[in-house]
């Protein structure tokens, strides 16, 4: 077999220059106009194509308790 032939390291990056990835594409809320990527729920709002997807009143209660919980439990 013959010897595997090398590459510059030019070369080597020249071909990785394409290998870069691109930043997400963002979109605005429909409902409240806060920016957010595209195809995915807002997490102001929690509405995704007009419908309620999350409810974020509910969600911020829940992480509010659970704080208080563990600052409780740290005393």
């Amino acid at each position: 077999m013959s010897v595997r032939m090398r590459h510059t390291s030019g070369h080597t990056r020249n071909r990785r220059s394409h290998h870069a990835l691109s930043g997400g594409i963002l979109g605005k809320c429909d409902n409240c106009g806060e920016v957010r990527p595209r195809h995915s729920v807002c997490l102001t709002c929690g509405k995704y194509r007009g419908r309620v997807v999350v409810d974020v009143v509910a969600k911020k209660a829940k992480k509010e308790l659970k704080k208080k919980e563990a600052t409780k439990a740290a005393k």
